[in-house]
Formats: structure tokens, sequence, C-alpha cells
């Protein structure tokens, strides 16, 4: 019976993102453990040992900004549903640390089991504890460089001392969450002027989320996001009624040379259509109606501007 464990990191910072990780085994990775538990080199080794092993892993991300947006408890429950919306394998129970059932209200939430400590008893959820630390961590090293002053590499964003004295000295940056104490005694005080700009996987990556909420709330149900082959990635498939959805999706800062569905080529939809074909095989959907599409992404704000099911 496969598990689909599923942990947090980051709940309780002043900056960086709130992360989910979400992850069905393949078979045993020896030494998994609460990721608290363990020295961050083993669980980078850990961490390698999970991806290897042809683990199904998903990563849910929340940032700083959307928390002040939103509250804590809807982040929790918004980064679980990204991170499981990635899981391409099979499962037959959910399993999420703690005592709150982050899938509540969704398709799968009747399939979830809340459970103290599940980090330290459940192996699928311990890999979730350990792949969302290491790329959380990652993340915040990342941040180190773009906000220098602050010492995120060291205490990743939580409250220490030194990170206290940082703030008092520089300001608070754009990756501080604003919404916590001690950061909202401090709104009247402005941000640091430097921004980091996102990465071009940073801003798909928000793209296609965008496009999985537009899809939800149109009556689809995402099944899985970024299923690649050789030959071609399908963004996001997504079902309603007895339809396949194969939706690709474009994302342009302007519509000034065309919106996103200008840049789909006779080329790319034909790889879509084989890598189509390979999905149902693969998860034995032959038989049922499949359709192509394309989502089109624009804007700073990353509005879902169209979507087109393909003849």
């Amino acid at each position: 019976m496969a598990i689909l464990g599923i942990d947090e990191v980051g709940r309780g910072p002043w900056a960086g993102p709130l992360v989910i990780g979400a992850v069905v085994l393949n078979g045993t990775v020896d030494g998994l453990a609460d990721s608290k538990l363990l020295t961050k080199k083993r669980r980078e080794e850990l961490n390698q040992a999970i991806l290897n092993s042809g683990a199904s892993v998903g990563l849910g991300w929340v940032s700083a900004a959307e928390i002040d947006d939103i509250g804590l408890s809807e982040a929790l429950r918004l980064a679980t549903r990204r991170a499981v919306e990635q899981i391409k394998a099979p499962y037959h129970e959910v399993v999420i640390d703690g005592t709150v059932n982050f899938l509540a209200g969704t398709s799968k939430g009747r399939f979830a089991t809340t459970l103290k400590k599940a980090d330290q008893l459940i192996p699928a959820v311990s890999a979730a504890s350990i792949v969302a630390k290491v790329a959380r961590d990652a993340y915040m090293a990342e941040l180190d460089a773009k906000y220098p002053g602050y010492g995120f590499a060291s205490h990743v964003g939580y409250g220490t001392a030194a990170h206290r004295a940082a703030i008092e000295k520089l300001g608070p940056c754009c990756e501080h969450r604003m919404s916590f104490k001690p950061l909202s005694c401090l709104q009247e005080q402005p941000r640091t002027s430097v921004k980091a700009k996102p990465t071009t996987k940073q801003t798909g990556d928000v793209a296609e989320t965008k496009v999985c909420e537009y899809l939800g709330a149109h009556g689809y149900e995402v099944v899985a996001r970024n299923w690649k082959t050789k030959a071609c990635e399908i963004d996001i498939v997504a079902q309603k009624d007895a339809t396949l959805f194969f939706v690709e999706v474009k994302y342009r800062k302007d519509c000034e040379r065309g919106d996103g569905l200008a840049a789909v080529t006779k080329k790319k939809l034909d790889k879509m259509k084989l890598a189509a074909r390979m999905f149902a095989h693969a998860n034995k959907s032959t038989g049922v109606d499949m359709r192509l599409a394309v989502a089109s992404v624009s804007g700073n704000a990353l509005v879902v501007d169209n979507f087109v099911v393909l003849d």
C-alpha cells in the first residue's frame, strides 16, 4: 500500500517561503528520519537518495508575500495543494504530519490521516520533511547572496538575535513576513528597495500554479503536473468529466508580439500528441477522450488571460 507523506518546513520563520513536501516512495530508503534530527550533510545525502530511488516528489511553495496576504493557515493549505498536484505516482493513503488535515475540503481530503510525529514514524513523511527542508535551505542560501547582511544562510529566516539585529539595522526586505511579530511592529518602516528578480523557472512555476487554480475554479481536476517524456513535457494534465486535457502553459510579460498562444508551434503540438498517448498508455487511460489545450498567462501579476481547447 503506497503512502503519500506530507510535511511542512518554514511555518515559523520571519522571512522566506513556506514549503510543503509530498513524497510517494519507490522502495526503501535506509536512514530516513525527521529532518530536524539529521545533520545538514546527512539530510542532503538522504535527499539525493530519495530522488535517485525514483520516488514521486512534490514541493509546494508559498511566498512571504502570499503568507502576509492570506494568512498562515490558508498558506499551509495552499502549499499542500500545490505539492500534491505534482505527485504522479499512485497511492492509497495520505498521511500528514501534525493534527490538521490541510487537504480538507478537497477531493483528496477524505483519504488523509493526520498523525503527530509522523515524520519520525512513517518513512514517506520523513522523506517529505527531508526534501522540503533541503529545498528551502538551498533557497535561503540563495537569498543570502541577493540580500547581504541578513544572514539568511545561517538562520534560514528564523527569529534569532542576529536576525533581529540585522532587521533593526537594515530594515525588512521583500522576503520578510510583515504580518509576523516583530515585523508587524515595523509596518511604517519601508522595506529595503532592492528586490530580487525571479528566475525564469520560478516565474514559470507560478504561471503553471495560476493555471492549475484557474482549472480548479472551472471544474477541472489536475491529475499530473510537469509530466515528462524524452521528447516532450506536458505542463498540466487535467480531467473534466470523461475527458483528459493536456495543457501547455505559455507566459508572456506583455502581448506586443502576440499572447502565449502564438508561441505554440505545430512541431510542439505534434510532440504533445505523442506525449499524451504515452501518458494514456502509462496510466491505463486508453479509450478515454483526450484533448490538447493551451493556457496563456501574462503580465507581472501572471493573469490567466486565455484558455483554448484545440481541435
